[in-house]
């Protein structure tokens, strides 16, 4: 009876390491100098992080940065909520956030977060032409007053590091001092975005073209 017992505890523990291993997910990213790792390379916290995502719905990707917050789960974790609010929840047109994230983007030379937000920036409202004209440093005409007074704020302040008053009142007469500090936030959130990729050396897509004809 013992023998039998030894012998379908084995055969459990072995089942149960098979399912353990055929569960354990692909995560497929993609990376630079921040080396892609195997789910089986991850630490603890790594695998804690992993599997609140993969719980949540939001199974880890070759594109984004991803690879690179694995590095710091707790940045990453922290991080979601806010950029969250940022991106999709707080009460302005995404259209103008996007303006935004890509004057960004192109101030670094950012080549993958410009290839990556040019779908959303469409899908929000700005036309190919206008998203062009930015990428080669020209003001996009024509442009609504919204959007051309947060193109000529972020413009500025990523130019000279400040805005001029007039500068300021444009902007906050069209959109309001909420919004003013949620968008210079969202830039900041993709200044480090973007600062990271660079870091990494992130390759863009297989077929991807780089877009951004010179920095700001």
């Amino acid at each position: 009876m013992l023998g039998k017992l030894i012998i379908a505890g084995t055969v459990g523990a072995l089942f149960g390491a098979a399912v353990v291993a055929t569960a354990a997910p692909e995560l497929s990213l993609r990376g630079g100098r921040f080396k892609p790792p195997t789910y089986a390379e991850l630490s603890p916290d790594q695998k804690t992080y992993v599997d609140k995502e993969i719980a949540a719905g939001r199974t880890p990707g070759a594109g984004g940065p991803f690879n690179i917050y694995l590095r710091s789960p707790e940045m990453a974790e922290l991080s979601r909520p806010l950029t969250e609010y940022l991106r999709f929840k707080s009460p302005m047109p995404r259209k103008l956030k996007e303006i935004a994230i890509m004057l960004t983007a192109r101030f670094w030379g950012g080549q993958y977060v410009w290839y990556s937000h040019r779908a959303y920036a469409i899908e929000a409202g700005l036309s190919p032409a206008f998203i062009d004209a930015m990428a080669v440093g020209r003001r996009p005409d024509p442009m609504t007053a919204d959007e051309a007074a947060v193109f000529d704020f972020f413009t500025q302040l990523l130019s000279v590091r400040q805005v001029s008053d007039a500068t300021f009142k444009t902007l906050a007469d069209r959109i309001g001092e909420r919004a003013i500090v949620e968008l210079v936030a969202l830039m900041g959130h993709y200044h480090g975005t973007t600062a990271l990729f660079a870091v990494d050396r992130y390759p863009l897509p297989d077929g991807a073209r780089e877009q951004i004809e010179r920095p700001m």
